[in-house]
C-alpha cells in the first residue's frame, strides 16, 4: 500500500526459495509449468528459476488469456500443464465461470495459490472441478517469499466458512508472533508474524528510515516484521488480517478482512472488498460488492453481516460493481476503491 518500495532482493535470497520450493514440490523435467506472473511480482521468481533449475518447461500466460476463463481452462488442457501458481482471483473466475459445468481434462498435479485470502467458497467449488492436484495456500510478503505454507484437505469439510489457515514455517526460515513491542506472545494469542531466515531480504532500496521500521534485532537474529496479524493454532498459523486493514471505531477495534470474510460467505456474491474513509469520529465502512446475477438488496446484506457479525462491524453502505479492481499482479486494488468512496453511490 502507499508508494512502492523497491525490495533488494539478493542472490542468496532467491537461491533460498527455489531450493526449498523444488524440494517441497518435487518439480521435474516432466513438468509443464504455467507462468504469467508479472516479473515484479515475485511469484514469477517460483515460475521460472524454479522450473529452470529443475529443467520444467514453462508456459507463459498473457493477460488476454488470463481474462478469459473458458480459454484459459482449453489452454491448460491443451498444454498439459501439471503446474499451477497464481494469485487466488484468477483461481476464484475459474471457478465461477465454470460453476455446474465440467473442464476440459487436464494433467495438473499441484495448484499453489498466494497473495491474498481464497474465499472458501470459491476454493471449495474449485477442488469440485480439479479433483485431482494437491493444493497449497501459500503465504509470504515480497520480503520474504514463501516462509509458511498449508495443504488444503480434500474434501474441504462442510462446517468450514472461514479462511484456511496459511501453514506452518517452511524448512528454510523461522518466524515468531510478537506483540507491538516486538515481545514473543504466548501460543494462540494474537500477534504480529515476523520472520527470520536466508530468504529474509536486506532491506527496501535506499530507504533506511523504512528498512529501520520493519526489521529489527531480537536473540542475535535479524527479523523482517510482515504486519499480519496472525493466531499459532494445530493446522498452522491463522491469518487474522493486516495491521493497516485493522481501524478503529467508537472504542472498537475492527478488522475490515473479517468483514470481508463474512460477506464472501453470501451466496448470491462472487466477490467483495470493504474498505474504511474518514477517522475514529467519524468513519465509514464500504463493501464493494460483485453480484452472481441480480444485485442483492442492501438491507439482505445488512441482515446477512448482522447475524454473523458484531452490530459495529456491520458496513455502513455496499456499492455493486461488475468486477473488483485489481493491480497488475492480480490483487484486490484497495487504494482505488478507498478514492471511490467519496464518489456517490450507486
Amino acid at each position: 500500500s502507499g508508494t512502492p518500495k523497491g525490495v533488494a532482493i539478493s542472490q542468496r535470497n532467491a537461491v533460498s526459495f527455489v531450493e526449498w520450493a523444488s524440494a517441497a514440490f518435487n518439480v521435474t523435467a516432466q513438468d509443464q509449468v504455467s507462468s504469467h506472473a508479472p516479473l515484479h511480482f515475485d511469484l514469477s521468481i517460483f515460475d521460472l528459476y524454479v522450473s529452470v533449475k529443475n529443467g520444467a518447461c514453462i508456459h507463459l500466460i498473457d493477460a488476454d488469456l488470463a481474462a478469459s476463463p473458458r480459454h484459459l481452462a482449453t489452454f491448460l488442457s491443451a498444454r498439459a500443464i501439471t503446474v499451477w501458481y497464481s494469485a487466488p482471483a484468477i483461481l476464484g473466475m475459474l471457478a465461477e465461470q465454470h460453476k455446474g459445468r465440467s473442464l476440459a481434462p487436464n494433467r495438473l498435479r499441484l495448484v499453489l495459490f498466494a497473495g491474498e485470502v481464497f474465499p472458501i467458497a470459491k476454493l471449495r467449488r474449485l477442488l469440485q472441478l480439479w479433483r485431482k492436484p494437491a493444493y497449497y495456500n501459500l503465504y509470504g510478503p515480497t520480503e520474504t517469499n514463501v516462509c509458511t505454507a498449508y495443504r488444503v484437505p480434500k474434501p474441504i469439510p462442510a462446517e468450514r466458512v472461514e479462511p484456511l489457515p496459511i501453514g506452518h514455517p517452511c524448512d528454510h526460515c523461522n518466524t515468531i508472533v510478537v506483540d507491538e513491542h516486538q515481545r514473543p506472545v504466548p501460543d494462540g494469542e494474537p500477534g504480529l508474524l515476523c520472520v527470520t531466515g536466508p530468504s529474509v531480504v536486506t532491506g527496501y532500496w535506499n530507504a533506511p528510515e523504512k528498512t529501520a521500521q520493519r526489521f529489527f534485532q531480537l536473540d542475535g537474529q535479524r527479523w523482517y516484521n510482515t504486519g499480519d496479524i496472525v493466531r499459532s493454532s494445530c493446522e498452522g498459523y491463522l491469518f487474522l488480517g493486516r495491521l493497516d486493514r485493522m481501524i478503529k471505531r467508537h472504542g472498537y477495534r475492527i478488522e475490515l478482512d473479517e468483514i470481508e470474510s463474512c460477506l464472501a460467505a453470501h451466496p448470491e456474491l462472487t466477490a467483495c472488498a470493504v474498505v474504511s474513509s474518514g477517522s475514529d469520529g467519524n468513519t465509514t465502512i464500504t463493501a464493494f460488492v460483485v453480484a452472481r446475477d441480480a444485485p442483492v438488496c442492501p438491507t439482505d446484506l445488512s441482515r446477512f453481516c448482522y447475524n454473523r457479525l458484531a452490530r459495529y462491524m456491520v458496513p455502513d453502505q455496499f456499492r455493486y460493481l461488475p468486477d473488483l479492481p485489481r493491480t497488475s499482479t492480480g490483487k484486490t486494488h484497495y487504494q482505488l476503491l478507498e478514492r471511490q468512496c467519496d464518489a456517490k453511490p450507486n
